[in-house]
């Protein structure tokens, strides 16, 4: 797991167990015995990509640091109907209080995963890498971020905080893009702070007017058409990262792919995907 996601996971699964158990999981609590320990199995349901076996085992730990987990299949592993993707064993009331935490956590990501992959596949011998969004469920997002890296995409920021993004809000408010460029670089260096900067462009003619402004790391088109997306990474030229982003499909993707630009943003991935379905199953 990438340091960058670590404590937002923490984080992440502490209120996923406090809003489900709260003050007391009453009805395992009243129905099994104390210190009984079980064993239970995670079966797959559903064709896809397998994502938060790790996770889930962090909360099975979380809840008796002394289980006993056996992975079968990793994350990013593609699973059929009827595959098991691990047993654990443990405190049969801490292994029933995880289950819903772990299945609402695998299903989505595994979610988020599969669809990613389709995407991935889409641009098999490209250059292109597709990049997530913060198109995200407020609080899960570092769990739909892990989830596009298993699913093969990419992140293309987690949050706000690690990366400067100069989109057409913020350069209409700034007065313009030499201005809003010139803030961004002027405040990096007061912070010193060493983060990428990437403009939002709206028209081939913007492109000139970054490049005036002396540039950027990354040069964002918005809204392009393939056609307008071919002329705009020609005239970037290699000067900066290109992305294209806005009205991105399955169907439409490799077109824009075979523009030449670096990265296609699709929000997608992360806010119209399916949980992938799963259960955990008590082992005899």
């Amino acid at each position: 797991m990438e340091k960058t996601y670590e404590p937002f996971v923490d984080k992440l699964i502490e209120l996923a167990i406090a809003e489900d158990i709260g003050d007391g999981d009453h009805t395992s609590l009243s129905s099994i015995p104390a210190g009984e320990r079980g064993r239970m199995k995670l079966l797959v349901k559903q064709a896809g990509v397998l994502a938060g076996v790790e996770i889930a085992e962090r909360v099975f730990r979380r809840l008796d640091p002394t289980v006993t987990f056996e992975r079968i299949l990793r994350d990013g592993d593609r699973v059929q109907p009827g595959d098991i993707a691990f047993y654990v064993e443990g405190s049969l009331i801490a292994l029933l209080q995880s289950e819903r935490v772990i299945l609402n956590i695998m299903q989505r990501m595994s979610g988020v995963a599969t669809q990613t992959a389709e995407y991935a596949d889409a641009l098999k011998g490209l250059k292109t890498k597709v990049l997530d969004t913060r198109k995200t469920t407020p609080g899960m997002r570092v769990l739909d971020k892990m989830a596009v890296k298993i699913g093969g995409g990419e992140n293309h920021r987690i949050g706000l905080f690690d990366m400067i993004l100069l989109k057409d809000n913020h350069i209409d408010f700034a007065g313009g893009i030499a201005k809003a460029l010139a803030g961004a670089r002027a405040y990096l260096k007061e912070k010193h702070k060493d983060l990428k900067i990437e403009i939002e462009v709206r028209t081939l003619e913007d492109i000139d007017e970054v490049f005036a402004a002396g540039g950027a790391d990354r040069i964002m088109f918005d809204n392009f058409s393939v056609e307008q997306t071919r002329q705009a990474v020609k005239k970037v030229a290699g000067r900066a990262e290109t992305e294209s982003s806005g009205g991105i499909t399955l169907e439409n993707l490799r077109a824009y792919a075979e523009c030449g630009v670096d990265y296609v943003s699709v929000g997608a991935l992360t806010h119209q995907i399916k949980s992938l379905d799963m259960s955990l199953k008590a082992v005899e």
